[in-house]
């Protein structure tokens, strides 16, 4: 951070302070603030400006202000804004701006944590490298992440979120990235956004600010994005495993680690599944067009770490494997993981929990339902979980098979942990996958 009280005020037409004093951190939860802090009062659940007196106590020197001027704190920093979420961000903006780091920007229905994961670990084999932290990928997220980073980033790697069309928009045209790309078309928001269509219109949003002279990556097998992309002054890179610019042969797959051949050279990466050798693709991508060398985009590739909650092994306290994939969920990337696991050679049975899938709109049934296609009697034992997955069950059961089948609703988990905890077994291999609002996070603790 190098920024000043001086030069922040400017921004805002307050040219009255000369203080050169650097401000050390930006935070809006004034818990998290520290000595030499901006604070920045969103409004939440609660309004910010309430506790600007308790981020003054952990550190803060000053704070933005959007309420009455003989309401603000006497013995701090103020600078008036007209609407604090707006100063944030033009606040990440200039600063982005101040870095001047090369950005790559990267959203889809799904996969989106692991390629930012993935990229950022190419990129930082050979460049001063920042990448969005956790989930931080909205509107709120997306200027948090640009203001903590340091201020000799080389390359700025961001995770774009969105659930509504036009929030991509204005993301973009924040980040004014040199390159972005798409990693899957699902149906993730279809609930808002009405169609797959819609949603690879609102995804297209991503290009809204992208260089004129920029680069996109995106699936090769999504029919949905051909036309959109037809008219773009930008370089286009297709990817896939079967057909695409960027195409990937998988060799070798385990539970840790897949092994694929890219243009005769072999590269790996430490997690499992085609959907993520793709993911994989886009990285090479975005690395090869920043200039990183090929032996440091293997390299990347291979030492990357996934963001907690995302395809992570985990081991119960009876022995069992757990593979733990409950951030969220969606019909596309359930699907992917099931098919994945029903794939894996191991020692023992092959068990599943499912969460129920949420705002998927008024086809969540048939969606949840779809999931039957997905298990076979490769699968033993599965546990539902949810109102919306009492489709899936109804499907299951219909099904001429010996796999066992049960369903709890939202507020039987107590019930469902104790069945699940009964029913593992030490050389067995179970996967969870769910909405993150359903909680799944409490079965794999319990398991653990």
């Amino acid at each position: 951070m190098n920024l000043t009280v001086k030069e922040i005020a400017a921004l805002f037409g307050q040219n009255e302070f000369q203080e050169e004093t650097l401000i050390s951190n930006i935070e809006f939860d004034s818990r998290k603030i520290t000595t030499g802090g901006l604070f920045v009062p969103l409004a939440g659940e609660r309004d910010g400006h309430d506790f600007v007196n308790l981020a003054k106590e952990n550190g803060a020197i000053a704070t933005f202000w959007s309420q009455e001027l003989n309401e603000a704190p006497k013995d701090m920093i103020v600078i008036l804004v007209a609407d604090v979420l707006a100063a944030f961000q033009t606040l990440a903006q200039y600063y982005l701006q101040k870095v001047k780091p090369k950005v790559a920007a990267i959203t889809g229905s799904n996969g989106k944590t692991t390629t930012k994961d993935m990229t950022a670990a190419v990129m930082t084999t050979q460049f001063k490298t920042y990448k969005t932290q956790g989930n931080y990928n909205n509107n709120i997220g997306m200027p948090y992440t640009i203001l903590h980073m340091p201020a000799d980033c080389e390359v700025l790697v961001l995770e774009m979120g969105m659930d509504h069309a036009g929030e991509l928009t204005e993301l973009s045209l924040l980040a004014q990235p040199d390159a972005a790309a798409i990693t899957i078309i699902g149906e993730a928001h279809i609930e808002n956004l009405g169609s797959r269509a819609g949603i690879a219109k609102a995804k297209m949003e991503i290009t809204a600010g992208l260089k004129r002279d920029g680069l996109l990556v995106v699936p090769a097998d999504e029919e949905l994005l051909t036309p959109l992309v037809s008219d773009l002054t930008q370089k286009v890179v297709t990817f896939g495993l079967s057909a695409g610019d960027l195409t990937a042969t998988i060799t070798k797959e385990d539970k840790t680690k897949t092994t694929f051949m890219v243009a005769d050279k072999e590269y790996s990466i430490p997690v499992i599944g085609g959907y993520n050798v793709k993911n994989a693709l886009i990285a090479y991508a975005l690395g090869e067009y920043f200039g990183v060398s090929q032996q440091n985009i293997k390299q990347g590739l291979a030492e990357f770490q996934l963001t907690k909650n995302r395809t992570e092994w985990l081991a119960a306290k009876n022995g069992a494997q757990i593979l733990s994939d409950v951030y969220n969920a969606n019909p596309t990337a359930m699907g992917l993981v099931l098919d994945t696991v029903a794939n894996l050679n191991t020692a023992g049975r092959k068990l599943a929990v499912l969460a129920d899938m949420l705002e998927l709109g008024p086809d969540s049934p048939t969606m949840h339902a779809r999931m039957a296609n997905h298990i076979d009697d490769r699968f033993n034992v599965i546990f539902l979980y949810g109102s919306e997955m009492k489709a899936l069950f109804n499907a299951l059961t219909k099904k001429d098979s010996q796999l066992m089948v049960y369903h709890f609703d939202k507020e039987n988990k107590a019930q469902l942990i104790k069945l699940v905890q009964a029913e593992l077994q030490p050389t067995d291999t179970i996967v969870l996958k769910g909405s993150n609002g359903m909680g799944l996070t409490e079965v794999v603790s319990a398991l653990m």
